[in-house]
């Protein structure tokens, strides 16, 4: 009896502090008659649909989309099923001071919206291709995502609507389905909508996949969506603060006083300007804050298009990278971390003392180009 009654005991509590979700024999939620699993991931999502609506409501609707650098804290157990909505369309935004230009977008920023869900997760995603339309984004917004009042405490790229009809198309690397299906470009007053599942843990990138891929991304289409680890990172209970960081290049040319496009620049991989999250100031003039002994968790994507990032912050030392945001990829005391085009990270690191800290990448050419910014650590707190 007393071991029948301790074994009880042990699954109550078990079951008090795992999630069901979580235990090792669980399985996913199916929803549509076409899903599968393997290796307790789903596959066989349905068709996706394309469809024109009359809606002309908030361009980025999700309660976990946020702008760069902030990451919405995932604050339910278990998994979820995430309605999300990033709609494209064309801005004026600003890369550095006096250089602005006219930028294809997800939401109207540059990187677009980050999104985080959890590995499991399922996401149904809408996309409304409103090219044609002005969508103004600097005004309060009702029913919105996070992501419009912390852009609007912070416009540093200026931005203003503009019309530029173009075909669009959506690309999560964080999702597992037929391309040709989900990715698929929609016109001007379309709308697609699909659904992934987030099988695989780490920080994705996401960009528009029409011709010229190259184009497209380069012109300001791409963004990070960051799946947490369903068991979480070791140093989860430590991290004292949490932020995403996007490299990307720009390739502009001024002409007639105004600032475009250069296509051959972009193939000859001869940016003008590469960013930390948009604009050469965006992690300078508003730097990332901390305090001295704090761990520092940053979800660091390189977008390229095409260039790599040797991601440093000068007078630290991450004390564990997972490549890839994966945690089976996991290092230990790193300088720099070396990302592709489409890499990502996520690193931690003890702020050793009060002082600012430099974000650079380390191929100094980059630098140079804008890829700086900066940490701001405060004194000691207990």
């Amino acid at each position: 009896m007393k071991t029948i009654a301790l074994s009880a005991l042990t699954a109550a509590l078990l079951a008090a502090v795992v999630p069901a979700s979580y235990a090792n024999d669980s399985k996913p939620t199916l929803v549509h008659d076409s899903e599968y699993v393997i290796d307790g991931r789903v596959y066989g999502l349905p068709e996706a649909k394309v469809y024109r609506e009359d809606y002309n409501g908030p361009a980025v609707v999700g309660e976990y989309l946020t702008a760069v650098p902030h990451l919405a804290k995932l604050d339910y157990v278990g998994n979820k099923t995430h309605d999300v909505r990033v709609d494209v369309f064309s801005q004026q935004v600003e890369v550095a001071p006096g250089v602005s230009y006219s930028a294809w977008t997800f939401g109207g920023t540059v990187p677009g919206p980050v999104l985080h869900v959890r590995e499991g997760d399922r996401v149904v995603f809408k996309m409304k291709n409103r090219s044609d339309k002005e969508v103004v984004i600097t005004e309060p917004v009702k029913d919105g995502a996070p992501f419009f009042s912390q852009l609007q405490a912070n416009l540093y790229q200026n931005n203003k609507p503009v019309v530029n009809p173009m075909p669009h198309s959506m690309d999560f690397h964080s999702g597992t389905v037929a391309a040709e299906d989900k990715w698929r470009t929609i016109s001007p007053g379309e709308t697609i909508e699909f659904e992934w599942i987030a099988n695989y843990p780490g920080t994705y990138m996401y960009h528009c996949g029409t011709s010229s891929v190259l184009m497209h991304t380069a012109m300001g289409q791409y963004g990070a969506v960051v799946v947490s680890p369903k068991d979480g990172y070791p140093t989860d209970d430590d991290v004292d603060h949490e932020y995403v960081l996007v490299q990307s290049e720009h390739y502009l040319e001024e002409t007639n006083g105004q600032y475009i496009y250069n296509h051959s620049a972009a193939l000859a991989r001869d940016p003008s300007h590469v960013t930390f999250n948009g604009h050469v100031g965006a992690l300078s003039d508003t730097p990332l804050r901390a305090n001295e002994g704090d761990r520092v968790r940053l979800h660091v994507l390189n977008a390229g298009p095409s260039g790599t990032s040797s991601f440093h912050v000068i007078g630290a030392i991450f004390d564990r990278v997972w490549y890839e945001g994966d945690p089976r990829n996991e290092w230990y005391g790193m300088q720099t971390v070396l990302l592709g085009a489409s890499n990502s990270a996520t690193m931690d690191f003890i702020v050793p003392e009060e002082g600012v800290y430099k974000l650079v990448d380390h191929e100094f050419a980059d630098a140079e180009r804008g890829a700086a910014g900066a940490l701001i650590a405060g004194p000691r707190k207990d």
